[in-house]
């Protein structure tokens, strides 16, 4: 039975690339949550890709909540139309509200922020903290790397086989989170005897 996704935390950057393939795809993943009834939790910025999935949420009447770290707030970089602004002391604890209000992850590109925060989400699902499956949206090839390299580390073994699946991949915002829906969690780390590792 697919899993209910009610929220889901959105990853991605704050800049504004020159070719509109990011934030015109940011857009569309804005409005296609809402449009599915699923909440969106980010950044909280009003920049970049950021803020376009934020206004494309809310102009097709979704709920958007933002987690912004308070230094930022005062970079006058908050979104102030979100439906609810959280102003949190830093970005561990921006994270961990990510991980506390959404029923999985969607990465769009982005840059060093958003690969931390890609990171953090897989490595949290294969100890066990969350069992929360983690997208990434693969936008015009701009993850082709990413994907290869995270294959070479299940190749070599530094990623184990019942850890393979966590990093769920689409190139379109629809089937992406249908393959979440359909995720199944693993058997974490927390769960495995030093033998298994």
């Amino acid at each position: 039975m697919p899993r209910e996704l009610k929220s889901l935390a959105v990853y991605c950057g704050s800049a504004t690339p020159s070719d509109p393939i990011y934030i015109d795809t940011a857009r569309q993943v804005g409005r296609a949550l809402a449009e599915r009834g699923i909440r969106v939790v980010y950044g909280g910025g009003r920049l970049g890709l950021m803020g376009a999935v934020a206004d494309a949420a809310l102009d097709a009447g979704g709920e958007v909540i933002g987690i912004i770290p308070e230094a930022l707030v005062g970079s006058e970089v908050a979104h102030r139309g979100c439906t609810e602004l959280t102003i949190v002391p830093g970005m561990h604890a921006r994270k961990q509200a990510f991980t506390d209000l959404s029923d999985g992850f969607v990465t769009l590109p982005g840059g060093v922020g958003t690969m931390d925060e890609l990171w953090e989400a897989i490595s949290w699902a294969q100890l066990g903290y969350h069992d929360k499956p983690v997208g990434l949206l693969n936008v015009g090839g701009f993850y082709d790397e990413l994907i290869a390299f995270n294959r070479r580390m299940i190749d070599t073994g530094f990623i184990r086989a019942q850890h393979a699946g966590i990093m769920v991949q689409a190139e379109e915002i629809g089937a992406l989170v249908d393959k979440l829906a359909a995720y199944e969690p693993h058997r974490t780390i927390f769960q495995m005897k030093a033998d298994d590792l």
